[in-house]
Order: C-alpha cells, then sequence, then structure tokens
C-alpha cells in the first residue's frame, strides 16, 4: 500500500496534509538557525555539524528499533545513503559555513534560496516525471524575489565581490537540488530509515573532517545551554525534521519539497517575532506575500479555480 502511494502521488498537487508537513518542515529548519547561533558561540562549524547528524543518528537508530523496523544489509544501498548524505548535508553544509566567512550571511540567505529554481531546471533534464511548466516558474522566481524582498534588496550590492564565496553558496544550492532528485530512489524505503541511513553516513563521513581539523579533545567541554542547542538541532532540525523532508520527498516529488527553502525566511521571522518580541517591517510583508504567490502559482490550484476548474481533484498532476 505504501509503495502504491509512493508511485502514483509523486507528480500530484499537494494536499493539504503535504502542505502542513511542509510549513512544520520549515519551522524545524528555520529554528536550527536560532540553535546554530547558540552553538557555534562556543564551537567550530565542523564540530557542530558533527554533533549535529552525530546526535540525530543515534536518536534515530533509537527510534527505527522502537518502529519494530529494521536497516538494511545491502552495500548498494548504504552506498546510495552516503551519496545522500554527501549531497544533502556534509558538501552544502561545509560550503556553506565556508562561504559566509567570506560573504554577507544576507547575501548567502538569497544565494541558498535559488535551489528551489535549480531544482526545477535540473529536475526537468534529469526526470520525467517533474517536467518544467510556466507555473512552476513563475511561481520560483515569484518566491526568489520575495525571499530578497525579506532579507533586503540591498544585500544584492555584494554580488561581484568574493566571486568564489558566492559560488560556494551557489553550489550548495545546487547540491541541495541534487539531492532532492537523487533521494527519489528512496521511494520504496521508509522514511524513517532513509532519514537514519543518510544521517549515519554524514556522521560517519564528517568524523575524520573534525578530528583533523578541529581537534575536539582539545577544545573546552561545552556549556549547558550549548548542548541544548545542539540537542534542538540533532532531535527537532535533524532527526524529525528528515523523517518529514523523506516523506514528502516520496509523495510530492523534488520541485515541491524545496519549495521549504522559500518558508525558511517566514518561519525564522515568524519565530523571532513570537519568541524574541522581534518586528516585522512591510518588506516582510511584501516579501511573504511574493513568497505566498510563488507557492500558489506552482501548487496551479486557485489559477485552475479562477479559470472556472472548480470540479477538479486536488490530487491532479501539476499544470
Amino acid at each position: 500500500m505504501e509503495k502504491e502511494l509512493f508511485v502514483n502521488a509523486q507528480n500530484r498537487v499537494m494536499g493539504p496534509l503535504e502542505w502542513g508537513l511542509l510549513l512544520l518542515l520549515s519551522v524545524l529548519w528555520g529554528g536550527s538557525f536560532f540553535f546554530s547561533k547558540v552553538a557555534l558561540a562556543e564551537l567550530p562549524p565542523f564540530s557542530v555539524v558533527l554533533a549535529r547528524v552525530g546526535l540525530a543518528a543515534v536518536a534515530l537508530h533509537v527510534l527505527v528499533l522502537l518502529a519494530g523496523q529494521r536497516m538494511p544489509t545491502s552495500l548498494a544501498l548504504w552506498g546510495q545513503f552516503a551519496i545522500m548524505g554527501l549531497l544533502n548535508n556534509m558538501l552544502p553544509f561545509s560550503l556553506i559555513f565556508w562561504g559566509q566567512t567570506q560573504i554577507a550571511s544576507g547575501l548567502a540567505s538569497i544565494l541558498n534560496a535559488t535551489t528551489p529554481l535549480w531544482t526545477v531546471l535540473l529536475a526537468h533534464v534529469l526526470t520525467k516525471d517533474e517536467r518544467l511548466t510556466t507555473n512552476r516558474m513563475v511561481g520560483v522566481v515569484s518566491g526568489l524575489i520575495g525571499v530578497v524582498v525579506m532579507i533586503g534588496p540591498d544585500t544584492l550590492g555584494g554580488l561581484g565581490l568574493n566571486v568564489l564565496a558566492q559560488l560556494a553558496v551557489v553550489g550548495a544550492a545546487i547540491s541541495y537540488a541534487c539531492a532532492g532528485i537523487f533521494g527519489k530512489r528512496f521511494r520504496e524505503v521508509p522514511p524513517l530509515v532513509t532519514a537514519t541511513g543518510q544521517i549515519t553516513c554524514t556522521s560517519l563521513l564528517m568524523l575524520p573532517v573534525v578530528l583533523l581539523l578541529d581537534q575536539p579533545w582539545a577544545l573546552p567541554a561545552p556549556s549547558l545551554v550549548t548542548w541544548g542547542a545542539l540537542l534542538g538541532l540533532a532531535l527537532l532540525s535533524t532527526a524529525l525534521a528528515y523523517i518529514i523532508y523523506f516523506r514528502l520527498l516520496a509523495t510530492a516529488g523534488a520541485t515541491n519539497l524545496l519549495l521549504v527553502t522559500f518558508l525558511i525566511p517566514v518561519s525564522a521571522l515568524l519565530l523571532g517575532m513570537g519568541l524574541l518580541g522581534e518586528r516585522l517591517n512591510w518588506q516582510d510583508f511584501v516579501g511573504m506575500a511574493c513568497i505566498g504567490l510563488g507557492l500558489a502559482a506552482i501548487d496551479g490550484r486557485v489559477l485552475r479555480w479562477l479559470r472556472g476548474e472548480r470540479g477538479q481533484s486536488t490530487v491532479a498532476p501539476c499544470p
């Protein structure tokens, strides 16, 4: 039954459940910026990445046992998990961390938000079931404009400077897009197992990097606040987030899934307003409106309704 769901639902308009999971995923990943900021105050970046994926891997293996599932023994499948971990975690995390040492975080966020654009283009070339449509391209461009408006058009003034760092962040966005497309091959593997395999491989790949560069045995012991931030990163922004990620990838497709990149700045702003008392300005509201229009264009349901096609099923193929 689950296999049939994965095969038949991958290129459909997202329903309420998929949109709800996408919003939840954006909140979990939007919150990671807060947790990371706290953890990076005491620990170097690569150590934070290793702690994030390592603790998440332990938690996910426990969940696999509690759920009565078993990790695969196929070396070929574990090789695919390793490729997914490289594309979806190790490579983009490293590129973004390095890029942010050279360019402003706002510009890095905008460059990272090009992920859905690369996904639309690459999915059109590399897949048969996620073709490029006018609605999708208009939606991606509208969403990208919304991110630029929210973060501030002035941040684009840094374009052309530190080109290598900018290319690194764009490379991370392309890596995320490739991961979304590559991850479609796990459609028949339970999302919990796929998330566990990917995070486990990422941890093993990161371990020698941290031992060589950060030498964690020489670092001071983290405080309780830092441990709390690491647990938040690992359990919420990684373990739970990737279970949702692979569920959405199987049922909604790579293009729809990576719309979360547009929603993360919205979630981060709303979390800042709700938890930290930050205030929103007109740019934030205009940006969120552009993102909303972009999501509606990609979903296609509102456009069909405006054309009078009100009786069409919400699980019809994207136009």
